[in-house]
């Protein structure tokens, strides 16, 4: 939960002072709270379930089976509560979007960013194809969400993410119960 928290609070720290570095932004430019749009919201919510479903769909293929550090293994261990689970969903969907889509996309640009998102957070790996495969799954969803991010604001990616995580923590956690 700690670590969910520091992703709330300082991801976004990290996000706001790189775009610093391009010139002087305002908090609430960086925040884009004047672009707050419930329609964006919706179709952000929407992408996230329905790619969650899928990809839970396809983390269920006999393919992972052998695989050591399965994604689902990593969260039952941690032994989350619903509302937990929940929680840190809003942490990632808050935290990484206004890292990585406000702060580092601009930069980067969308694919360089998607990658760096996927391999960060180590689901791409040399050693291990298998659970390599789980960046494959998740890169389209980093992508889409990234050019969604462009057309949509970016209350749409941090739906999205939001949506995503929390379909995917809730199946777990439910497995796990």
């Amino acid at each position: 939960m700690i670590l969910g928290l520091a992703t709330l609070l300082i991801f976004p720290l990290i996000g706001y002072l790189l775009c610093q570095i391009s010139g002087s932004v305002s908090l609430l430019d960086f925040l884009e709270l004047d672009k707050i749009d419930p329609i964006s919201i919706g179709y952000g919510l929407e992408f996230g379930i329905i790619y969650a479903f899928i990809a839970y769909l396809l983390m269920n293929a006999s393919v992972f089976d052998n695989v050591s550090t399965r994604i689902d293994t990593l969260i039952s261990s941690l032994k989350l509560k619903l509302w937990q689970g929940l929680f840190l969903s809003l942490c990632a969907g808050v935290g990484e979007e206004l890292l990585f889509r406000a702060g580092i996309q601009p930069f980067l640009g969308v694919i360089t960013t998607s990658i760096l998102f996927i391999a960060l957070h180590g689901y791409l790996n040399p050693f291990n194809w298998r659970f390599s495969l789980y960046g494959i799954i998740a890169l389209p969803f980093i992508l889409l969400l990234s050019f969604g991010y462009v057309h949509f604001g970016l209350y749409f990616a941090i739906a999205a993410h939001f949506s995503y995580d929390a379909v995917l923590f809730t199946f777990i956690i439910h497995e796990n119960d």
